[in-house]
């Protein structure tokens, strides 16, 4: 058994494998992400194709990075698969 582990198997370890930089790193951006969005809360008019609405600009950017988010998330699994 190494140093690092206890007996059930949690420790160290385990703790160092789920705070890795780039996770580390990928959470700093989504707080300062969210942080920048709720900043914004003025409303602004928006074209979506033909209908031009007015919304809070937090939603629109909101929905810009969830978007974002599903389509990377979406072909980075194409990506590992064979």
């Amino acid at each position: 058994m190494s140093p690092k582990t206890t007996e059930s198997g949690t420790g160290t370890g385990q703790r160092e494998r789920l705070l890795t930089p780039a996770r580390t790193t990928v959470l700093l951006l989504a707080v300062l992400a969210l942080i920048f969005i709720f900043e914004n809360t003025h409303d602004t008019k928006i074209r979506l194709l033909i209908p031009e609405v007015t919304m809070p600009l937090w939603m629109a950017l909101l929905a810009t990075a969830v978007i974002g988010a599903l389509c990377g998330a979406y072909f980075m699994r194409r990506r590992r698969r064979p």
